[in-house]
């Protein structure tokens, strides 16, 4: 895997003309009687004449509207790019999520270009912040598999921020902030645009450990001969139809002063046909996203390492490749999971609940204070959630504060209930659960089997456990938008990112 190239980061104060750039940014916004020009660093004379051209120009503010015009001499600019931030409220101020999906837009649409300066308003440290992860998300591309680079343009290498706060002292850690939450996000879409030929459970885990280079934290890989020997019947039962065996990774983040300890499983089939219960030809090429959870998790804990929190955070990547062969597991088969628990296969395309189960069974035995499984686990939450909004299930105490995180990271999340009565639908008669259950509501019943392998701490209750399910957000199939471009989006590790800043600010 090549890893993409990180995008500088830095910020200026006063007269642009001491810093050149190839472009300017400036914001746009559609306000109630019609576009309406943001802070800027312009005279007031050329903003004045430039804010009552915007109509005639065709400019509306609307979200990722991109405009370029000639750049002008006192901004030391060659380009002038007016970027739309969306719709503006007196009863509500520009939100941190605007500028960051603006400037993620307006750097994303710039490619090509070597230095932008983006003048966006910013009245906090917090809002430099969203600023500059917009930048560095938006600063992407994947062309590992291009001969030719006909027709292509490489990302924006430098992004300065124009802002009163470029010589306070605490922005150089919010800017490095920025850039390692934008290396995490740009590996996970890495790894998810990586096609099937390329990513499977060997280069997985080959992968998971250059990545990890550098960085203060552990990786151990189970093999197929481990996994026989210790008994994960769920990720050799999906991994046995396919020539290329599955894997288990473990990444471990253990800090001396480690104040929290948490454990993440990621979904990681890294191709699923569906197995016997083969998937529908149409969009089956997509199905290379399946592995999104896993490379989420591992990404999570590089960047906590990266950022050196004092939290021990572990990892559990759970990598199969889900194949139909004579040798792969059939409808009406009975696994015996880590730890024990047996399942009736009813369906082998409810494959990555068997492999989840075997990692949280596996996270559970180190009693972390919590567990947050994340995988491209139903299309029921497509259904249920559409294509950007994560569903998350789980203890209330931790999907609440998921829900915040994301919040605060500018994700889409909403949490999902487990109603008792879909339990019932998951009963076999010849095992102690069957992989599938109640169709209505399946999302729901993905969740409530989940449950099942959750073990106990050493209090004796059961762990405190969210189920993120990111089916649809995971992968981008339509045009690219704010940060995001097509196909791979990395979402969800700003999200867990935040969550354990959240906790760690807690505990102080």
């Amino acid at each position: 895997m090549v890893k993409n190239s990180e995008v500088k980061l830095s910020a200026v104060a006063g007269d642009l003309r001491k810093s050149p750039s190839d472009a300017l940014v400036i914001g746009v916004g559609q306000g109630p009687d019609g576009p309406v020009l943001l802070d800027n660093p312009l005279t007031a004379k050329a903003a004045e004449a430039l804010a009552e051209s915007l109509s005639v120009l065709g400019i509306t503010g609307a979200a990722d509207q991109a405009h370029r015009l000639p750049g002008l001499p006192e901004v030391g600019a060659t380009v002038l790019l007016l970027a739309g931030v969306g719709k503006l409220s007196s009863k509500q101020p520009l939100s941190e999520e605007a500028l960051r999906r603006a400037a993620g837009s307006a750097v994303r649409q710039l490619a090509g270009v070597t230095t932008v300066t983006l003048a966006l308003p910013t009245t906090t440290l917090a809002e430099v912040a969203a600023v500059a992860e917009g930048a560095a998300m938006g600063a992407y591309s994947y062309t590992e598999f291009r001969t030719s680079k006909d027709g292509l343009k490489d990302p924006v290498k430098n992004v300065v921020i124009r802002t009163d706060f470029a010589t306070d002292k605490a922005l150089q850690p919010v800017l490095q902030r920025a850039s390692l939450l934008g290396t995490a996000v740009n590996a996970t879409r890495t790894l998810v645009n990586q096609p099937p030929s390329h990513l499977y459970p060997e280069s997985f885990a080959d992968a998971a450990k250059e990545l990890a280079k550098g960085l203060p934290v552990k990786v151990t890989v189970w093999d197929e001969k481990r996994l026989e020997k210790e008994g994960f019947g769920g990720i050799l039962g999906v991994g046995k139809g396919s020539t290329r065996q599955p894997r288990l990774v473990k990444v471990e983040y253990a800090p001396a002063k480690a104040t929290a300890k948490i454990a993440l499983v990621g979904k990681g089939i890294t191709f699923d046909t569906g197995g016997i219960s083969i998937k529908p030809a149409l969009g089956m090429g997509d199905m290379k996203s399946d592995m999104a959870g896993a490379a989420v998790v591992l990404n999570t804990v590089l960047a906590l390492a990266g950022l050196g929190l004092p939290v021990r955070a572990t990892a559990w990547l759970c990598i199969a490749e889900n194949m139909p062969s004579g040798a792969a597991q059939r409808p009406a088969d009975v696994l015996t999971m880590f730890g024990g628990k047996t399942v009736e296969v009813l369906n082998t395309d409810a494959e990555g609940r068997l492999v989840m189960a075997d990692g949280i069974v596996a996270a559970s035995q180190e009693f972390p204070d919590a567990i947050i499984d994340v995988a491209t686990l139903t299309g029921a939450q497509l259904i249920a959630l559409g294509d950007r909004t994560a569903g998350v299930m789980g203890s209330d105490s931790l999907t609440g504060a998921i829900k915040t995180a994301a919040d605060r990271a500018g994700e889409l999340v909403w949490p999902m209930p487990l109603p008792e009565e879909l339990r019932s639908s998951l009963d076999s008669q010849v095992a102690d659960i069957a992989n599938i259950g109640e169709r209505h509501g399946g999302m729901m019943t993905a969740a409530v089997f989940l449950r099942e392998f959750v073990g106990k701490g050493k209090d004796g209750e059961q762990i405190p456990w969210a189920h993120i399910d990111i089916a649809g957000p995971s992968f981008n199939n339509g045009s690219p938008y704010g940060y995001n471009h097509k196909q791979g989006t990395g979402c969800t590790v700003r999200t867990l990112v935040a969550y354990v800043e959240d906790i760690l600010a807690k505990s102080v």
